[in-house]
């Protein structure tokens, strides 16, 4: 017993004094190294991608740095910093938060190959520690021009140009909210002035009228595009209230999408069909090595923010069913189908509908039975192919425990409108014929002509795709198009949750005290 305590305690100062004889890349002759000074400056310049130094003790380290006399509290010190640096750049690839957190039914992106322990390691052996976030930062075009855009706006915080209110804005009768249409006098205009001329909609040198007229309407029309506004250049409530949004919320805005780029899986396939959902668009795209090359954009019709809302989540797109069946879900059948034919029994008629019983077989006469069975799950109903089929004459499937799916729509109609958030949780496209050749493209006998026949038979034809493309339902409220910063309203509410979701991430907990 005593010989093994006396082994022990021997093993244990060896480590020790080994560990004490290992040089520290954080001091130098008992004083903080140029590399120390670079890891603090590192950590200090988070905020650049949209982090926080609190969250990697940056402060209380670069005290303690002044406080390090004794090569114990050296040792500690190195440690800790050592390991703010690693969960720093592990950080900036994958992210502070876990998407499943929030719901999002996707995987992160593989981070197998990353390791922050070795990337600090060859930053410590060059000591060149300031290439290191842009190595372990997503390699996406996107995420360079949101952080860009970012710093611009965290450079206008505290503006006095947004310290006071807009001016309030004419009201057309005195119980009617106000809003200020082209050729108008308003008090606001200056300060209108210098937000968008900070913003970049209005240019620095343009000439101003004393009205609401020209140059004030063509800018402002530019603000609402970039902000998911009806570009009418009327400055109702709603561009108001984007107008009077601060720099530094815009900036806490982009960081939340940085964030979102960190674990949304944006290049996991050579092909890829991405819907953003608060922007109402989807994207076909071909990832190219790092590129990203854009084939088709178009409109899409997302999930009623109210009550039916898109989920976020990636699936492959294994088939294409041209002139399909819509069969009814049974939560619309039983909240809407069922209670529209006991008042209206012609509806099934006129809408083209039947019932599929449990053995296979078809009706269309509408009875108290079959209804009952209906809402017991012993029959479902579904609307045949046609031209007042709700799924159009196209649906894109990517099998998936919600059910989700995409697919035309016949009242397109929907596709004008600026926020399309109409459907019951499934995506409308603009442009099946379009999608359908992008997913087909290795399936050279479809040709459009033969997409369009199929659409256009009435008879369900399913097609199994010789490359399943995958399928990603993310959601970005902030994007760079064109060069331009482009904001969307959080219609979901995700933001919200993600801010949360951060700020309640736990600050890096030290091992070592000084």
């Amino acid at each position: 017993m005593a010989l093994a305590l006396t082994l022990g305690l021997g093993f244990m100062a060896s480590a020790q004094a080994n560990a004490a004889d290992t040089p520290s890349p954080w001091f130098e002759a008992g004083r903080p190294s140029p590399l120390a000074r670079q890891a603090l400056d590192l950590l200090a310049a988070a905020p650049s991608h949209g982090l926080s130094p609190s969250d990697y003790a940056t402060e209380t380290l670069r005290q303690r740095l002044g406080l390090a006399t004794d090569d114990a509290t050296r040792q500690r010190l190195g440690q800790d910093l050592t390991q703010a640096l690693t969960q720093y750049l592990r950080d900036l690839r994958q992210g502070r938060v876990d998407p499943r957190q929030l719901g999002y039914r996707f995987e992160p992106p593989a981070h197998a190959s990353f390791d922050p322990a070795a990337l600090l390691a060859q930053g410590l052996a060059t000591g060149r520690l300031a290439d290191l976030p842009r190595q372990a930062a997503p390699a996406l075009p996107q995420y360079a021009e949101l952080r860009q855009a970012m710093q611009g706006l965290q450079a206008l915080a505290g503006h006095p140009a947004w310290a006071q209110p807009l001016a309030p804005l004419p009201r057309p009768k005195p119980k009617r909210p106000g809003k200020l249409e082209p050729g108008q006098a308003w008090d606001g205009l200056p300060r209108l002035g210098e937000r968008l001329r900070l913003l970049g909609d209005l240019p620095p040198n343009a000439a101003l009228p004393a009205s609401y007229t020209g140059p004030w309407v063509d800018a402002v029309k530019g603000f609402q595009v970039r902000h998911g506004l009806t570009a009418d250049g009327v400055i109702g409530q709603g561009t108001l209230a984007a107008l009077e949004v601060t720099p530094e919320a815009r900036a806490q805005q982009v960081a939340l999408n940085l964030e979102r780029l960190r674990w949304t899986p944006l290049t996991q396939a050579p092909r890829m069909v991405v819907i953003n959902i608060p922007e109402f668009t989807l994207r076909a795209y071909e990832v190219q090595g790092e590129r990203i090359a854009v084939r088709h954009t178009m409109r899409v019709i997302v999930g009623k923010a109210l009550d039916t809302r898109t989920p976020v989540f990636d699936e492959w797109m294994r088939f294409i069913e041209f002139s399909p069946y819509w069969n009814i879900p049974p939560s619309i059948a039983r909240a809407e189908t069922v209670p529209r034919l006991r008042r209206d029994p012609g509806y099934l008629a006129r809408e083209n509908m039947e019932f599929v019983h449990g053995s296979g077989a078809t009706s269309t006469e509408v009875t108290p039975q079959v209804l009952a069975d209906v809402l017991a799950g012993r029959a479902r109903i579904r609307q045949r192919p046609g031209p007042k089929n709700a799924l159009g004459e196209i649906k894109f499937t990517f099998p998936n425990s919600e059910h989700i799916y995409l697919h035309h729509t016949p009242s397109v109609g929907l596709f004008e409108r600026t926020q399309r958030d109409f459907s019951h949780g499934c995506v409308r496209v603009q442009d099946p014929v379009a999608l359908a050749l992008f997913v087909l493209q290795d399936m050279p006998q479809w040709t459009e002509a033969r997409v369009r026949e199929a659409m256009a038979a009435g008879q369900l034809q399913t097609v199994k795709l010789a490359t399943p493309v995958p399928v990603l339902i993310a959601y970005g409220t902030a994007l760079v198009k064109q060069g331009q910063l482009h904001f969307y309203p959080d219609i979901y509410g995700h933001d919200r949750a993600l801010a949360q979701a951060m700020a309640q991430t736990r600050a890096l907990p030290l091992k070592a005290t000084p």
